[in-house]
């Protein structure tokens, strides 16, 4: 099934900031722009992946939708349905769409593929003590601690809910009875079911204890630190458009060296001296998205973390991509970080007041 979208909605300039165009990409109900001249000229198109991808490469959000277009997407002809049918069909994407031009390349029209299924089911790894927090945790599983009024187990609930995520499994070990009572009275907007730990699984072990529940389609993997506006949409659609078995969303941290660090060359001979840089790394988010086939590697009962699993993944040959994050997220496992999304939350609820 196709539907016709209207243009205006969806048609940025090229000079269009990048952070403008994830803003408009945000507001409507599909994840593209396509980029047109003043008179409506097809110069290209530009994706949420595009922009992704373009991360990975140090592509910044200061930078323009010319920059990191695609410059020869497909399109299709002015009344010719079938052949643009056919077209929008071979494009192999969940949320595919393709501009139609008339004889002088105006965009005429925007076709769109009817979305396909969203993501099935996702588990929250909530099992661990927390212990990086002290005395916070002595009592309370670091899952409930509050941020911004609200245990941070309800902030990625809510965030799984909102993207239309119909199953959740919750893996809890360290006082789960705290953690069962929360969703027992919490209004839930998705079918939620706890499994426990036997014992400590690490950070995937508890993917070995789906069993038979194991969903036959990929299962997004969130840990219970984790507090994102990271749109699980586009990561889903990222994950299907590359045909991928596993994606891992990863995000940009910054680490400023105090120091002058010294160049030097193999013979040992000084070659520059840079003062006071900034290293800049992307770092596991604590988001996968994981394929039945990655599913299956996880032995039940046994001890494995997320990084084992991926190197497993990686070294029998299934497919594992990257998905940078440009959109809020922190990881509150430690005490700085907690108090500062506490303190982020709350300002953000005194400002839509």
């Amino acid at each position: 099934m196709t539907v016709s979208i209207a243009i205006d909605e969806y048609a940025c300039a090229p000079e269009a900031a990048i952070r403008e165009v994830l803003a408009r990409i945000d507001r409507s109900s599909y994840l593209f722009q396509i980029v047109v001249d003043q008179e409506g000229h097809l110069l290209g198109t530009v994706t949420d992946g595009d922009i992704r991808r373009a991360m990975l490469h140090g592509f910044g959000l200061d930078g323009v939708a010319g920059d990191c277009m695609q410059t020869q997407p497909k399109t299709g002809r002015l009344g010719d349905a079938a052949a643009n049918q056919e077209a929008l069909s071979g494009l192999g994407s969940l949320r595919a769409f393709l501009p139609i031009l008339d004889s002088g390349g105006v965009v005429r029209e925007i076709l769109v593929a009817a979305d396909g299924p969203g993501i099935g089911s996702a588990i929250v790894m909530a099992g661990g003590p927390g212990t990086r927090l002290g005395k916070r945790t002595e009592t309370t599983p670091k899952p409930l601690l509050p941020v911004g009024g609200r245990p941070i187990l309800d902030h990625i609930l809510t965030a799984l809910e909102t993207a239309g995520v119909e199953r959740i499994v919750i893996s809890v070990h360290y006082l789960p009875e705290q953690i069962e009572a929360f969703v027992a009275t919490r209004s839930n907007g998705a079918a939620i079911e706890l499994i426990r730990e036997p014992h400590r699984l690490g950070t995937a072990g508890a993917l070995g204890q789906l069993g038979g529940n194991s969903p036959r389609e990929p299962m997004l993997v969130v840990n219970g630190d984790v507090i994102t506006k990271v749109d699980f949409a586009a990561l889903h659609d990222f994950h299907h458009r590359h045909a991928f078995d596993g994606t891992i969303a990863v995000a940009r941290y910054d680490v400023d060296i105090p120091f002058g660090v010294i160049r030097y060359g193999e013979d040992g001979r000084f070659e520059a001296i840079e003062e006071k840089p900034k290293v800049s790394n992307f770092v596991a988010a604590g988001v996968y998205y994981l394929s039945p086939e990655y599913l299956s590697l996880v032995p039940p009962g046994k001890p494995m973390d997320m990084p084992e699993l991926l190197n497993l993944g990686k070294r029998i040959g299934l497919r594992t991509g990257l998905f940078p994050i440009h959109e809020y997220w922190t990881d509150v496992g430690r005490s700085d970080d907690l108090d500062a999304a506490d303190a982020h939350h709350r300002h953000a609820t005194r400002a839509e007041k």
